[in-house]
């Protein structure tokens, strides 16, 4: 993995969201390619183009239980008079030595079989009288029950056209066709067409380990009693699951208390399972921001941009950001806010994009759109200053959830949107057009 050294500027400097996520960007790399079995790679990305070597179906075959039959022998067939037909016995799924169908015959043909020779298309069993010699029937006695079932005379209610109900050899993909194209998320869906065109191995960019923890003296676990001056700790679990969301597989570490020895050593400890970590609490300005205290001096001085910088950003919520790199593989590390919307939103515009640019994907970023703010109050923000609020989208139009501040951790489960107010603008009124950024 490469580092780019960030910019440096005073103290006080007030950056930008673009410049920031910039400079993270130019850090994080996509993780090298391996070779991993079909369901080892589900949620990884494919790095090269997958070929079909084998058509599907590799043969021609009948999608329905029936009977294989001559066109011809079936031709003008109906419930008053019936086609009868000898049944020179069955063709079952992976069966092998094919019965050959000739004049007045057919063979006994089960969903996924081949279709024998002679035989031009596929007559359902329910268009038959299944050897019964009575009206049509609903589908076959299981042959353990009727072995005779496979002989005999068989009755046909209906005719059917050429190449009825047979899936034809290559009908599904041919083989030298592109199965699967670099770039591509491997889902259920591609690892099925995978395994059917024969691949037990793919090689793709596995998926990023990200370690998550929050800190701060004052953080307890679900489940636990509250005592005086204690909350429980909600930011490792939202941003482990997410850092799962995006696509990685994520650890949650209980929360470190405010003891900057303690975090270091965390840390170190956790970089053996590490592509990126993330830290959440501890960035900002107060004597026990324990974050900034372990972080802020810990660059290799033989190795030029590496450490970790501590900035404002020009936005809310969101303001103090760290990010560098740390340990002797360099390993990404983003250091968000300790307030958990806070945390969300930071989580969203920089380690989501770092997630997916560490997979390997092209597109790294949420949708966004544009949308019709509904509401009876102009939207506020400091001059100078990108301001992202909860929002709930639909039909063209955004509605804010939660009401003002950037505090309301509750606003986060009701919404599915962020809206964009810019730093340009001191307000934004009702009925007017913003962008939004989509988090569903």
């Amino acid at each position: 993995m490469s580092s780019a050294a960030p910019r440096t500027a005073g103290q006080d400097q007030l950056w930008s969201v673009d410049e920031h996520l910039e400079d993270i960007l130019a850090t994080v790399r996509p993780l090298e390619p391996i070779e991993l079995q079909l369901l080892d790679a589900q949620g990884c990305v494919l790095v090269e183009d997958v070929t079909v070597q084998v058509s599907l179906p590799p043969f021609d075959n009948s999608s329905m239980d029936g009977y294989a039959v001559r066109v011809a022998d079936v031709a003008g067939a109906s419930e008053e008079y019936p086609a009868a037909l000898t049944v020179i016995g069955d063709v079952a799924a992976g069966q092998d030595g094919l019965l050959h169908v000739g004049p007045g015959q057919a063979a006994r043909i089960m969903t996924g079989a081949p279709l024998p020779p002679g035989a031009e298309t596929v007559v359902p069993v329910e268009w038959t009288d299944g050897g019964l010699g009575e009206g049509p029937v609903t589908g076959m006695r299981a042959r353990s029950a009727d072995p005779d079932g496979a002989y005999g005379q068989v009755r046909v209610h209906r005719p059917a056209p050429a190449r009825a109900h047979v899936r034809a050899q290559g009908s599904d993909v041919q083989a030298g066709d592109r199965a699967l194209a670099e770039g591509t998320v491997l889902g259920p869906p591609q690892i099925a067409l995978l395994a059917a065109i024969g691949r037990g191995t793919v090689r793709v960019r596995p998926r990023p380990r990200v370690v998550v923890m929050s800190t701060g003296s004052e953080l307890i676990q679900p489940d636990e009693k509250l005592t005086a001056g204690q909350i429980y700790d909600s930011n490792s679990f939202a941003l482990t699951a997410a850092a799962r969301d995006a696509g990685a597989i994520a650890y949650r570490v209980g929360a470190v208390a405010d003891d900057a020895e303690i975090l270091r050593s965390t840390i170190e400890d956790q970089l053996v399972r590490a592509d990126l970590v993330v830290t959440t609490g501890g960035v900002s300005v107060g004597a026990y921001d324990v974050v900034k205290e372990a972080l802020s001096h810990v660059a290799d001085e033989d190795e030029p941009g590496t450490g970790v910088d501590f900035r404002k950003l020009a936005m809310q919520p969101g303001k103090p950001q760290g990010f560098g790199t740390v340990g002797p593989d360099h390993t990404p590390l983003l250091a968000l806010p300790g307030n958990p919307v806070s945390s969300y939103v930071s989580f969203e515009l920089f380690v989501r994009p770092a997630i997916r640019a560490l997979m390997g994907l092209k597109d790294i970023h949420r949708p966004t759109t544009r949308a019709v703010l509904a509401t009876d109050k102009a939207l506020t923000s400091p001059a100078g200053r990108r301001q992202f609020l909860r929002g709930t989208y639909a039909d063209g139009r955004v509605t804010p959830v939660g009401g003002a501040g950037s505090h309301l951790i509750a606003a986060l489960a009701h919404a599915d949107a962020l809206i964009v107010v810019p730093e340009d603008k001191e307000s934004v009124e009702p009925g007017t057009e913003v962008e939004v950024v989509l988090l569903g």
